[in-house]
């Protein structure tokens, strides 16, 4: 079903989460998993080299991106530029009042990708 997984992370616990899920989806499915962060490049490295690291034997292919820029534009242009099945990223990482409402990232994606979206619940 899915051949190529695309998971957001900030290097967040909660965000780690989302990662995980994507790992397993990408194990189910024999996926090859990207695991993308934005921002600063050595910070958005540092993240994604060490959830690679983290899920180094999981038995599946991981790759890493970097983006600059904002984070829900430039995971959409990736999952739609690269032809990625399906797009992981993690719900919110909010608390108090808005705890009802989707974080800025996943709801910005949620608009405007033509791909398959798994939000995981993270908080």
């Amino acid at each position: 079903m899915y051949q190529r997984i695309l998971v957001g992370t900030d290097g967040s616990k909660t965000a780690a989460l989302a990662v995980d899920r994507a790992v397993e989806m990408a194990a189910a499915f024999g996926a090859t998993l990207t695991i993308a962060s934005a921002g600063r490049v050595e910070q958005a490295t540092e993240v994604v080299e060490s959830e690679a690291a983290r899920h180094a034997g999981a038995g599946i292919t991981i790759e890493t991106e970097v983006l600059l820029g904002e984070p829900a534009s430039e995971l959409v242009d990736l999952a739609e530029s690269q032809g990625y099945d399906l797009l992981v990223v993690g719900n919110k990482g909010m608390t108090g009042a808005s705890r009802f409402f989707l974080g800025s990232v996943p709801n910005k994606i949620s608009h405007h990708i033509h791909r398959a979206l798994l939000i995981v619940r993270t908080t």
